[in-house]
């Protein structure tokens, strides 16, 4: 017994100190458990910061709370191209450093730099000049458009933190680095935490900026992540270096990180502008839905999350394997991943159905919101089981740089099943809130059946990157 403690206790340490490692040439249950481990804490630290952040907002008011749900399921347009891009830069990271190519992986990294810092700035222009009317668009009423405003613009205008930390953690990812990113991400989120309250409410020497220090919060805190991630990437000691001449604009590996990333993107803004139109079908139901709603979703993504960083572990061996010309390990270790993401989720999902009201009142003393906060928590979670064969399938088609198949299942499941019975089962059927509910959880288990049988067919393990 002591040896298998000490073993774990070395497993462990090895994981969080982010000691280099060939993950092509270990056993495949070491490799996961050790890609894992960082990539669970790194999401658990965005997950915690997105409950962290609601739990202060929800001081200011249900109208404030709302504020937060719409720009953040707008923003999640942002969230998607970022995310899409990362699959290809961990994709062709991963690919590079499977062959052995080094010099090559620190080359498609040093792009996806230029790649984020363009993309960002024509967002953050078009999103700053419109928030207005992106707020109006999304059903909020003239008090949280005179209010949220000056949120939703910092959040646009400092997006260009959001789409490098997610880029740079995904060549980190992509390189088996995964320590790297989670020390990132923690850093980021760790300064938005403890900024949070004391710009929204005036803490000590801070000046009392309300909503509006929420976002200033977030950007700046992100921000220190990404200065922390160049100081890592321009260093000598890690797997990826980037180096002057790694600088040069690559205009064919730009292409293959377009072709692969705007599939990726493809289906994150799929899946996402989904979860808009839920959001403006939900905003028809009042302020008070929108807000038990909101902090439900935040509450969801605290347990989603890290599920995502078993399915990104998987990402990152299903590239590498394949890069080492081993495809047969790669669908092996998609498979295993895929248990143990099922494993969380059941005991989520138990957790979810017996304790939803303490929960959701643990950010709100208001019953209404309590009441269909805890309604969506119980109804969403009983498709637990088929959303972690989702997320990590769907991460082993993108770390094999199929990022098409995952996309066309998500077009089906959200846009031709998702929104239209989320407005049939709450507007016309009379159900109300709950039907919107009902729909995530049916669409949901739809993809994740859709992936299995896809992934199944073998298609992915023959694309090149």
């Amino acid at each position: 017994m002591q040896a298998v403690n000490k073993d774990t206790l070395h497993l462990i340490r090895d994981a969080i100190s982010g000691k280099e490692q060939d993950y092509t040439g270990i056993p495949l249950r070491r490799a996961i458990i050790l890609l894992s481990i960082p990539m669970v804490l790194e999401m658990l630290m965005e997950s915690l910061f997105a409950v962290v952040d609601v739990f202060f907002v929800a001081r200011l008011g249900n109208h404030a709370v709302a504020t937060v749900g719409i720009t953040e399921s707008v923003m999640m347009l942002i969230y998607s191209l970022a995310i899409g891009l990362s699959m290809a830069a961990t994709a062709m990271v991963a690919r590079r450093v499977g062959e052995g190519d080094r010099d090559a992986a620190a080359k498609a990294a040093a792009q996806t730099i230029w790649l984020g810092v363009g993309m960002a700035a024509i967002m953050g222009i078009v999103g700053y000049a419109a928030s207005p009317f992106i707020l109006r668009m999304m059903g909020a009423d003239d008090q949280i458009v005179a209010e949220g405003q000056g949120y939703t613009r910092i959040m646009f205008a400092g997006n260009l933190t959001v789409m490098l930390l997610f880029l740079l953690n995904a060549v980190f990812r992509g390189a088996g680095d995964a320590s790297l990113a989670m020390r990132a991400l923690w850093i980021g989120n760790g300064i938005n935490i403890v900024l949070d309250p004391c710009l929204i409410f005036g803490w000590g020497p801070f000046p009392e900026m309300g909503l509006e220090g929420a976002a200033l919060a977030t950007v700046i805190g992100r921000g220190a992540g990404v200065v922390y991630q160049f100081a890592l990437l321009f260093s000598a000691k890690h797997v990826i270096r980037i180096a002057r001449r790694h600088l040069e604009l690559s205009w064919s590996i730009l292409r293959r990180l377009m072709a692969i990333g705007v599939s990726g993107a493809g289906q994150y803004l799929v899946a996402t502008a989904s979860w808009i139109f839920l959001m403006r079908i939900m905003a028809d139901f009042g302020p008070t839905a929108l807000a038990g709603y909101t902090i439900a979703i935040r509450v969801i993504v605290f347990t989603i999350l890290p599920a995502w960083g078993i399915a990104n572990a998987a990402s990152t061996l299903v590239g590498q394997h394949l890069g080492a010309r081993q495809p047969e390990q790669s669908e092996r270790a998609a498979w295993m991943a895929s248990h143990y993401a099922v494993g969380f989720m059941l005991v989520v999902m138990v957790f979810y159905i017996a304790l939803a009201k303490p929960i959701i009142g643990f950010f709100t003393a208001d019953q209404e919101v309590i009441l269909l906060g805890a309604r969506s928590l119980q109804i969403i979670s009983l498709g637990y089981v088929f959303y972690a064969y989702g997320m990590v399938l769907s991460q082993a088609f993108n770390g094999a740089g199929d990022t098409r198949t995952p996309l066309w299942i998500n077009i089906v499941g959200f846009w031709l099943i998702e929104i239209p019975l989320a407005w049939w089962l709450s507007t016309p059927l009379g159900i109300g809130p709950e039907g919107i509910f009902m729909a995530i959880a049916i669409s949901e288990s739809l993809v994740a059946l859709g992936c299995i049988y896809f992934f199944r067919r073998g298609g992915w393990k023959t694309v090149s990157v």
